[in-house]
């Protein structure tokens, strides 16, 4: 049985963050939106939750589709749900997160992703959405110090 609401309702996204800390070296990886809002930005790996997907299958799809990036154990790190973090529509994030060797992952920019590129932590460019304060908070909660470079 379907049910209707006649409320609206926001729809769901995803972002993952890869980290890759090695010796004094702490970077991670972001894509440059090649369509709008924020064409031409930097942002996380990230997209909609289809409605036949869970959480973990859409993060999944869209980190492979956007970097080439596959076979990595993520973990969610918080949901983000500020009021205008997308000119779109109202949404609501789930961000996950992984630490993994930069040197195994084979990346290659696809689907809405112009580039995609390792940043160092004490070198991030502007980022999109909201996405400044998701990096903030993944290295609160984490507890990484950036140091180095």
């Amino acid at each position: 049985m379907s049910y209707t609401y006649e409320y609206p309702r926001p729809a769901v996204t995803v972002d993952c963050i890869l980290f890759s800390i090695e010796n004094l070296r702490q970077e991670v990886l972001l894509i440059q939106r090649k369509f709008p809002p924020f064409k031409n930005s930097w942002a996380f790996p990230g997209g909609f939750v289809d409605m036949n997907e869970t959480l973990e299958h859409a993060i999944l799809r869209e980190l492979e589709e956007e970097t080439g990036i596959t076979k990595v154990e993520l973990n969610q790190l918080q949901a983000f749900s500020k009021i205008d973090r997308d000119p779109r529509q109202r949404t609501i994030s789930v961000v996950f997160y992984a630490f993994v060797n930069k040197e195994d992952c084979r990346i290659k920019a696809g689907s809405d992703a112009e580039n995609v590129k390792w940043f160092s932590l004490k070198n991030i460019p502007c980022l999109a959405f909201d996405h400044d304060t998701v990096l903030k908070t993944a290295t609160e909660k984490l507890n990484i110090k950036i140091v180095g470079d």
